[in-house]
């Protein structure tokens, strides 16, 4: 099992909308709206880190008023 947190930059106004929509991706376990550099940090449980990049890389970036993702993938 690979566990990833996505840390997810958005338009301004959007982040409740875009939690929403990021708790609803298959693989997604839970998403949090914080404050600092980022807005919005999600958790992924995946088998495979393909699964991570599809994620990360195809459907939480294909968010209309997703700005800009960073991965972590867990190394425990």
């Amino acid at each position: 099992m690979v566990t990833a947190f996505v840390m997810i930059k958005a338009n301004t106004g959007e982040a409740d909308r875009l939690r929403d929509s990021i708790e609803t991706i298959e693989g997604v376990q839970s998403a949090h709206i914080v404050a600092g550099d980022v807005d919005i940090i999600a958790k992924a449980q995946v088998e495979t880190p393909a699964a991570v990049k599809n994620i990360a890389a195809t459907q939480i970036q294909g968010i209309d008023g997703v700005e800009n993702t960073q991965t972590y993938i867990a190394m425990d």
